[in-house]
């Protein structure tokens, strides 16, 4: 298979879902010309311009930075169609009309370059009438690629194959979309909403009948349907306020038109309350009111039977609370459906009813389990797809249950379950050595393309086994070294073990001894895990510590702290810091003193000491000074190191997390150098190849800071002016101003003469001497044990 290189890329339509795809592809630095119509009046292309400037107001961020925004090229099909030509793919993204779509096709095909792809982003249009609108010439180059929105965030990305597509095409689209864009793709079969809406869409509206058979409200519903049982917190109906509900009601539209024999076809419509907000304008998140609306700070709840909003409180019963926290699904399943409580009945028809549904359709929308599971945790959210529920839950049982109650007349449908979901030997549909297909009745293995294999530890359904975690070389009670010889026995790996990946005494500890142990015996150290990176040191040890006085062993700690950073820094072999998801405090200055850096996209990164009344002390003002220091002796005044200072004070008195590991590196938590991954699954197998590079060429450690010319006492008292008026103005607490203050203290090197050259030892027994003086403060206590009690910060 040839090479696929996308240079440019075009994106049809500027609405929500065609402005965030381009948004996607310009964060990974993918340059993109989005078209739409040009507007009747003033800008030609005002109503992309328009479509670009909403970008930077949407929540969650569609862009890494906003930098990036820059890589996006406004344009206009009567104006710019000719630019067509420059590219390599065309992503269609209009609005689901069939008759717009192929009106849209018969205007570009002149103009789309020998070799370019094609793609339909539609959510459910068939891709085989799609490609009839086409010239036969370009057919075979043309599928359909079903984002999930938002883009940015959502996993999934379906593929769907007309008759007429090549082979190689669909490869080549599927490399390019796992490991530049970092999606994870399921080849879709062309059936009305191909699979995870299929699917979704009808657990929405399962959902939407059991709650009004039992008469539950929304919210009592959106209790039960969300973390309780692996679902978004979003659950049911704040889910369709966030799609929106005229989205959902095209969705649904589609299932009805396009599907009249599915045995469930009678539930593809909208109930009366549904139709009756959409004719209101009640559209859900996006118009202020649908299922939910705010009204102030109350977050109020359609009430059907006062045909009005009340406050939102709908929560568990104990007694359903009780059997959810039931460890053993087969127990927990058995006890829902023998409860009589209705909550209770809620839930187990809503999962008999979605078993039912995907073992009849299985052979008409996946090609194997494996995809449709994983369609519905990529995009849908859950925890589990329905198969891997169904088999943990034991299949036997569940088939039995579910063959009951459709012959009992309780089930949605009286379809029967299909005859291979029944076979009396049969345990699931999943095992190691792939996933069952009602398609071809045999087992599938996973797809052998060439980019999965950068994922050294893939995803894995339930049932197909656990991967093989390597060999252990050492470990203690916070951290493992071990390695993986198949890919390179030379190349070592350090896990912190401890729960959220806090950094206790037992993990300094660990990673001191794991350091000195990798410089010995291998050529190269890689440190990663599973998400988050770390999220700072253990506030529980150091609370503890506090209301004992234990002083001296504080400070101890900290200076133990301080070494485990530098072990990374100066070790005399590579370390490489893969990370993804939260980095903080302790967690960021590890991977500030890392040789190098491998950063999955979706990594938050930051110094949030402050919001515990802190400040860095694990090195991370040291390094910020030394930086500051080097880029002042770029310029002609090489002494003035304040004005590199600025930016970093803000980032750490505000606590700022980057949101992006592109925006890490803006803020300096990176370097420019590192390298930036978009699928967190190839994180580990290019840390090793990082590693192995670095080491091969010779790796030598940075010689230590020495000589660094620092801001002292005037580079304090500027940022004390700006402190007071912020005091001053009420903008922040007396205890705010300290902590600032000494992070200033922090920075500037301490209460020295302006200018004077300090070493590492310095800069390092400032930030540890005003940590530990914070520590003293009742404040700072006080906000570490609310943290700790609460999970959010204390303002005192």
């Amino acid at each position: 298979m040839s090479k696929f290189v996308v240079k440019h890329v075009a994106v049809l339509g500027a609405g929500v879902m065609g402005a965030q795809i381009a948004a996607h592809l310009a964060n990974a630095g993918v340059p993109v010309t989005l078209f739409d119509l040009a507007a009747p009046e003033g800008d030609r292309n005002g109503i992309v311009k328009k479509a670009l400037a909403g970008l930077k107001k949407l929540e969650p961020a569609p862009l890494a930075s906003p930098a990036r925004l820059a890589l996006i090229t406004p344009a206009n099909y009567d104006d710019h169609i000719e630019q067509l030509r420059g590219c390599d793919l065309i992503i269609e993204a209009i609005a689901e009309r069939m008759d717009w779509k192929t009106a849209l096709y018969e205007r570009i095909a002149p103009h789309v370059a020998p070799g370019a792809i094609i793609a339909s982003n539609t959510s459910g249009l068939s891709i085989d009438a799609l490609a009839n609108a086409l010239p036969a010439a370009l057919r075979d180059r043309f599928c359909g690629i079903h984002f999930f929105n938002p883009p940015r965030y959502m996993r999934l990305v379906e593929i769907i194959a007309t008759s007429h597509t090549q082979a190689p095409v669909l490869d080549q689209l599927e490399t390019w979309l796992t490991s530049t864009l970092g999606k994870g793709v399921i080849r879709a079969l062309d059936t009305p909403n191909f699979v995870a809406n299929r699917i979704g869409v009808f657990s929405i509206l399962a959902a939407m009948h059991h709650t009004q058979r039992l008469g539950l409200g929304f919210d009592e519903v959106d209790a039960l349907t969300g973390p309780k049982i692996g679902r978004p917190k979003s659950a049911t109906y704040r889910t369709a306020d966030v799609v929106g509900l005229d989205t959902l009601a095209h969705v649904v539209g589609t299932m009805d038109k396009n599907l009249p024999d599915d045995p469930w076809h009678r539930y593809f419509t909208l109930p009366a309350w549904l139709s009756a907000l959409i004719s209101k304008g009640a559209l859900g998140q996006k118009s202020g009111a649908g299922v939910y609306r705010k009204a102030g700070r109350e977050i109020q709840v359609l009430d059907l039977q006062a045909q009005d909003y009340r406050p939102s409180a709908g929560k568990l019963a104990d007694e359903v609370a009780a059997l959810l926290k039931e460890r053993d699904p087969a127990k927990r399943f058995a006890a829902l459906r023998a409860s009589e409580h209705p909550q209770a009945q809620f839930l187990w028809s809503l999962f008999r009813d979605i078993f039912h549904y995907s073992a009849a359709q299985l052979g008409q929308v996946a090609d194997n389990a494996r995809d449709l599971d994983l369609a519905m945790r990529w995009g849908f959210g859950w925890a589990q797809g329905p198969f891997e529920t169904w088999q943990a839950a034991g299949w036997q049982a569940i088939a039995r249950a579910v063959a009951e109650d459709i012959a009992a007349g309780r089930a949605m449908s009286d379809a029967p379950l299909p005859a291979w979901a029944l076979e009396p030997d049969r345990q699931g549909v999943h095992t190691p050595a792939g996933s069952y297909s009602a398609r071809s009745g045999k087992l599938h293995p996973r797809s052998a393309l060439p980019v999965y294999q950068r994922q050294l530890f893939p995803e894995r359904v339930f049932g197909e086994g656990a991967d093989d975690r390597g060999v252990t070389v050492w470990e203690n009670e916070g951290v493992r070294l071990w390695n993986l010889p198949e890919v390179d026995a030379g190349i070592a790996i350090l896990s912190v073990t401890s729960k959220n990946h806090t950094l206790g005494a037992e993990v300094l500890e660990g990673i001191l001894q794991a350091v000195a142990r990798a410089e010995r015996e291998f050529d190269g150290l890689v440190i990663w895990h599973d998400a988050p990176f770390a999220v700072g040191a253990n506030l529980q040890q150091v609370s503890e510590a506090c209301a004992a006085g234990q002083w001296d062993m504080l400070e101890a700690t900290v200076e133990k702290f301080q070494r485990t950073s530098q072990s990374f820094k100066y070790a005399q072999i590579p370390t490489v810091a893969a990370v993804q998801g939260m980095a903080l405090g302790g967690g960021c200055e590890f991977l500030m003193h890392a040789s190098h850096r491998v950063l999955a996209l979706e990594s938050y990164i930051g110094l949030v000491e402050a919001g515990v009344g802190l400040i860095p002390a694990g090195g991370g003002s040291k390094e910020f000074a030394g930086r500051a220091a080097a880029l002042a002796a770029t310029t002609a005044t090489p002494g003035e190191v304040f004005p590199f200072l600025q930016p970093v004070f803000q980032t750490i008195a505000m606590a700022r997390v980057a949101k992006s590991a592109i925006e890490a590196v803006e803020l300096g938590f990176a370097r420019e150098q590192d390298i930036v991954l978009f699928h967190p699954g190839e994180l580990l197998f290019v840390a090793i190849g990082q590693a192995r590079a670095a080491a091969t060429a010779g790796y030598v450690p940075p010689p230590r800071l020495q000589g660094v010319p620092v801001a002292g006492r005037n580079g304090i008292a500027n940022f004390e002016m700006v402190l007071v008026n912020m005091r001053e103005g009420g903008m922040i607490s007396a205890h705010d101003y300290r902590v600032a203050r000494s992070a200033a203290v922090a920075l500037c090197g301490g209460e020295i003469e302006t200018g004077a050259k300090v070493d590492e030892e310095w800069l390092l027994a400032v930030e540890r001497k005003e940590f530990v003086a914070l520590l003293r403060t009742p404040e700072t206590q006080a906000r570490i044990r609310h943290t700790l009690d609460t999970g959010k910060p204390l303002r005192n």
